[in-house]
């Protein structure tokens, strides 16, 4: 049982990929009971001492269920009546052809909250269309502007669309849904689309360009590395740190731990036409030295500072292990849940679930005893 904020609720979520997963693990990180609903056919033999290898998937309990068959819909419609919210990530129309879209649910539970996470949306042009996390993010203007100079954009992995504008959009949503359910006494549906997401990532984007200190052109603003005080440099030994030195007393501390304050050219930070030359020239500066050298310099100063690290070396970073920024579940190293409550303490609530894995409990939550399991086996609606 989780401790977390949302302890007490209880999320069904729909086998599927990228962003709705990130979102269960979001919900199940603040104490939700996320119950997982994986198909029939990827259940098989398993060892429950040895988890997947799947951080996504943490914190859940798994039901194998076929859903084409009559029996297995209705066992999930009346988990349904059990829960407070759904969330799927199938495209349009899927779940409405399998008999347990948002009417049949809503029928069940006029309380229930129900997520869906889409790339282009319920409706639209689009809609029906395949895509990834590339495709939503270009269409939404967030792909365009990121890249340097006379470089192509560059995909930003696949933070933007399907974690940042997509999950964690519709964990917001159903958070703010169970939120409002609590007053009315109704469920909605949440139509989450990452073209939307990533659209809405972008908003101090427009209000720059429409104030016109955002140019067109990639790779030349204060942001997109067109500044030489807020990039990534190469190091000695190969290594990158990063500066974000945008502020003049942050400037000025730049300069000072470069050993550049005495140099005229660098006194004129926001002269646009100075910044490439600017950058080629403190380039060559941080390559003088190692990172570690760079960092006994600038770590715990104003500069706006941080060596770049690996997904090897972030987790042995000592601010990180203050924090406990990271931790180790089943023997994986994974990102701790986020962000902290002070009273309700947020915590994994254990490790992946192999498919399937808790599907007699589950059944049991739905109100289905050990003779009905055995039917329900026997006609394959049930794994």
């Amino acid at each position: 049982m989780g401790t977390g904020p949302l302890a007490g609720t209880r999320v069904i979520e729909m086998q599927g990929i990228g962003p709705a997963p990130f979102c269960g693990m979001m919900l199940s990180d603040m104490g939700a009971e996320v119950i997982r609903v994986d198909r029939a056919g990827n259940v098989r033999d398993h060892d429950v001492d040895v988890p997947p290898i799947d951080v996504l998937a943490r914190g859940r309990s798994s039901i194998g269920l076929d859903l084409k068959n009559p029996d297995g819909a209705e066992a999930l419609l009346r988990l349904v009546e059990h829960a407070d919210a759904l969330i799927e990530g199938f495209r349009p129309g899927v779940m409405e052809r399998l008999g347990i879209g948002p009417e049949e649910c809503l029928a069940r539970n006029r309380g229930l909250v129900y997520g869906r996470m889409t790339g282009w949306g319920q409706e639209g042009p689009y809609h029906l269309g395949a895509g990834h996390d590339i495709n939503y993010i270009a269409l939404a203007g967030a792909l365009e502007p990121i890249g340097r100079a006379g470089e192509p954009p560059i995909a930003p992995l696949n933070l933007v669309g399907d974690f940042g504008g997509g999950g964690m959009l519709l964990a917001f949503g159903v958070a703010c849904g169970l939120f409002e359910a609590q007053r009315s006494g109704e469920g909605q549906v949440i139509d989450a689309a990452m073209v939307d997401g990533a659209a809405t990532l972008m908003a101090m984007f427009h209000s720059m360009r429409a104030l016109g200190v955002w140019n067109d052109e990639r790779g030349t603003n204060l942001l997109d590395t067109g500044s030489h005080f807020y990039d990534v440099y190469q190091c000695a030994d190969g290594n990158y740190i990063s500066v974000g030195s945008i502020e003049p007393q942050f400037y000025a501390e730049l300069v000072r731990l470069t050993g550049l304050d005495d140099d005229a050219e660098f006194a004129k930070q926001n002269s646009r036409s100075s910044w490439p030359h600017l950058k080629d020239r403190i380039a060559e500066v941080f390559r003088a030295k190692t990172r570690d050298e760079w960092c006994e310099i600038m770590d715990a100063t104003d500069v706006c500072f941080a060596p770049v690290l690996t997904l090897e070396e972030a987790p042995q970073h000592p601010h990180n292990v203050h924090r406990n920024t990271f931790c180790e579940v089943a023997g994986v190293t994974q990102p701790s849940p986020s962000p902290r409550f002070g009273r309700t303490v947020e915590s994994v609530q254990g490790p992946p679930a192999h498919p399937g894995q808790h599907t007699d409990d589950v059944l049991a939550i739905a109100g289905y005893d050990a003779d009905d399991i055995v039917k329900l086996r026997d006609t394959g609606a049930v794994a």
